[in-house]
């Protein structure tokens, strides 16, 4: 493995431990792909350190078991972001 493909492999996985993000969210802060961001932690990892390898999969399941709820969140404030807009406009045509 390349000196820096190892370097980030590293970096990538001290990110996922220090704030717990998703794959998605960690790919968006490296400038790489989601793909890339998952192939570093689940198979070049564990090439490096079996231990630290385990740990961000724990990361990464835990992730993986909250995403429903993540993406409730989401879908209850683009509603409500939308019923605002919507009150807004009223008051704009009552005036």
């Amino acid at each position: 493995m390349q000196d820096y493909i190892m370097q980030r492999v590293m970096e990538i996985t001290n990110y996922i431990m220090e704030t717990g993000f998703t794959v998605r969210q960690t790919a968006q802060v490296f400038g790489v792909s989601k793909s890339t961001v998952h192939k570093d932690v689940t198979e070049r990892l564990s090439q490096i350190n079996v231990n630290l390898s385990q740990e961000v999969r724990n990361i990464l399941e835990r992730n993986k078991s909250e995403r429903h709820i993540r993406g409730g969140e989401a879908t209850r404030r683009k509603y409500l972001f939308d019923e605002k807009d919507d009150q807004d406009e009223l008051l704009v045509a009552e005036k």
